[in-house]
């Protein structure tokens, strides 16, 4: 049986922002900081994580040591019947260097998030990966110069 979706309070709130800014924050660094018992922050995050609204913690790794070069893709499908669109939608994430992958509305129909070592490398991946695959018509690379990560977001909490 799957949790009941509960809408997040401001306690709930406040623990997802907190987490945030520091998801390996201890449960006492995060009571403290939310105001709360620390067994109530074991109980609120493991029914966030029960519900889906917490779905996983990740390590934001310094790309430009990583892999320095990242590209944004546009990409335009030549056909949109639900089993192509389908097929690229699965296959594309599991490509080598895809950091995301952006479904959208509008002149073009996903966004490509693309890490790689060198222009080679990335050419390499449009080459192999996008321009012989049967569903895309058109792509568009952009190269990335900078980028920051937003906390806007968490206005929204």
């Amino acid at each position: 049986m799957q949790p009941q979706h509960l809408p997040l309070d401001d306690v709930d709130r406040a623990l997802v922002r907190a987490l945030s800014r520091n998801a390996r924050a201890s449960g006492a660094a995060l009571a403290a900081e939310v105001g709360i018992a620390e067994s109530t922050v074991s109980t609120r995050i493991r029914r966030l994580q029960a519900a889906g609204d917490i779905r996983g913690y990740r390590v934001d790794l310094d790309f430009d040591r990583v892999a320095p070069l990242q590209a944004l893709i546009s990409v335009r499908l030549a056909k949109h019947a639900r089993g192509e669109v389908d097929r690229f939608r699965d296959a594309a994430p599991t490509w080598p260097g895809v950091r995301s992958l952006f479904h959208m509305a509008g002149a073009d129909d996903y966004l490509l998030h693309v890490a790689a070592n060198s222009a080679t490398d990335l050419r390499d991946f449009v080459l192999t990966h996008l321009a012989s695959h049967p569903a895309v018509k058109r792509t568009q690379t952009n190269l990335i110069f900078e980028h920051a990560e937003g906390t806007g977001w968490l206005e929204l909490l």
